[in-house]
This record gives C-alpha cells, structure tokens and sequence, in this order.
C-alpha cells in the first residue's frame, strides 16, 4: 500500500512539475532565454543531428556486439550545443530529481548517470522542435503552394520562382497587366543564385522558428500528456540504472526521416527533370 501510495505522489509531483515548466506561463519563462547565441546555436545543433544520429547508431552496435565500452565512450560524446533553454530544462529537471531522491521518492543516482540521461532528454525536446519546424512548413506549404513541403528543399524552389515570377511581372515593359499575361504562357527565368539566397533566408527563419518553437510544442505535449510520460520514463530509467541508455528515440528518428525523405523527393525530381 505504501508503495501504491508513494507512486501516486511522486505522478502528483511530476504532473505539477511539467505544468509548472512546460505550460503556457512555463514555456514563455524558458523561452527568454532564447533571445540572443540561442538563434545560432539552434540551427546549428539542427545540423549538427545527422551526426548525433550516426553516433547513437554507432553506440548501439557496440553495444550489441559487446563492444561495452566503446558503446559507454560513443555515448558520452556531447554532439549539439547546449542553447540557453536547454541549459534551463536541464537544471530544472536535475533539480526535480535531486527533489525526488532528497524525499525519499525516488532511488539515488550518481550525478554522471543523471547528466547523461537529463542530456538525452533536453535532446529529445530539441528534436521535438525541429519536428514542430517541419510541421509548419508542411502547413505553409499547403496553403501557399497546394503541395506538401517536407522541409526547406522542398519550399526553396516554390518561394523562389513565385518572388522571380512577381518581380518579372512587376518590371514587364508593357505594364503588369500584361506581364500577368506573358508570364502566364511562359516562364520566368530563375538565376541560380536567386534560389541560393531564397535558400538562406527560408533556413534563417526556419531556425528562429526552431528556436522558438517549444512555445508550441511544449503546451501540446503537456496537454496530451507527452511531457508528463517522458518524465516518468525518465525517472524509470533513472530507478533501474546500471549502466547508460544507449537506446535511440524515436522523436530523433522522425526528424532525420522528414530531412531524408526531403532530400529524396528533390533528388527524385530532379532526376526526372
């Protein structure tokens, strides 16, 4: 009964926990700190997960050949770039845990195993933002284009020719109302630094869209419960600990997924002119 009862505390705890951190008030505190090397660390850290991928993959196989400690040094590898909200959740959930552990709520771990899977965690909410980005330019580019846009590839090409297209328009010799018509037989010239440079721009607010991005997410996860289960996985692992999570999650998996099935599609395109 006692354990029954202690369980229900420590849901109480944690479900007060992610409403205090991740709820609307919550999330708008976090994001403060985003102002500022935040909007450079964040589209950096976006590029910089393809590798983390890899080493989490790498770790995985070493783990399962038995290559044990190749897997705990692959592990250990800090790839991203800790962003000032990072930091933020991570001192906030360090210090809800301690919290658990000082009131008996939960068994004691080491403070390198703690680092290691509170690290694990504030990466997952980062690739949970990354996913938000996707979600956003796939609804941009239905709006504007009638078509799915996957990622920034994809809306790169559509955004380009639509501004080359108005400007060829807004500069015809004969006046607009029958550039209108020329350039609706034929097309406008696209110069291939035009699309380079709609490129840039569209990634430069792709990565303040990430940046900012958990003042959508972290709300929606606290409604469905997604931040409350986290947590409570978290605090599982935590309890049972004997050695590091190698384990890959799946948020990091569907955000590369949207970046290769981009890449694919353009490719695919491309090939068939």
């Amino acid at each position: 009964m006692s354990d029954v009862t202690s369980n229900e505390r420590r849901r109480a705890e944690v479900n007060a926990f992610v409403r205090a951190t991740f709820g609307v008030r919550g999330t708008l505190r976090l994001h403060r700190f985003a102002f500022g090397f935040d909007l450079l660390r964040a589209p950096a850290n976006v590029l910089l997960a393809p590798v983390f991928l890899v080493i989490q993959l790498s770790a995985l196989i070493a783990r399962t050949i038995r290559c044990h400690k190749a897997s705990i040094w692959l592990s250990q590898r800090q790839i991203f770039l800790e962003t000032n909200v990072s930091q933020q959740v991570a001192k906030r959930v360090m210090a809800f845990i301690r919290d658990l552990e000082t009131r008996g709520n939960m068994r004691a771990c080491s403070k390198e195993i703690v680092e290691h899977e509170i690290a694990n965690y504030t990466g997952v909410r980062s690739a949970v933002s990354e996913i938000t980005t996707t979600l956003v330019v796939i609804i941009v580019g239905i709006i504007a284009f009638q078509t799915v846009t996957l990622g920034v590839i994809s809306i790169t090409g559509q955004v380009a020719e639509l501004r080359a297209h108005a400007h060829a328009i807004a500069n015809f010799p004969l006046g607009q109302g029958l550039g209108r018509l020329y350039y609706g037989v034929f097309s406008t010239d696209l110069k291939p630094w035009e699309l380079v440079a709609t490129g840039v721009v569209l990634s430069m607010l792709a990565s303040v869209v990430t940046t900012f991005a958990g003042v959508i997410a972290d709300p929606l996860q606290v409604i469905t419960g997604t931040h409350r289960r986290r947590l409570c996985r978290l605090i599982n692992r935590l309890e049972v600990a004997s050695d590091r999570n190698n384990t890959i999650a799946q948020e990091h998996i569907t955000a590369r997924l949207a970046d290769l099935t981009d890449v694919a599609l353009n490719l695919w395109r491309s090939l068939r002119g």
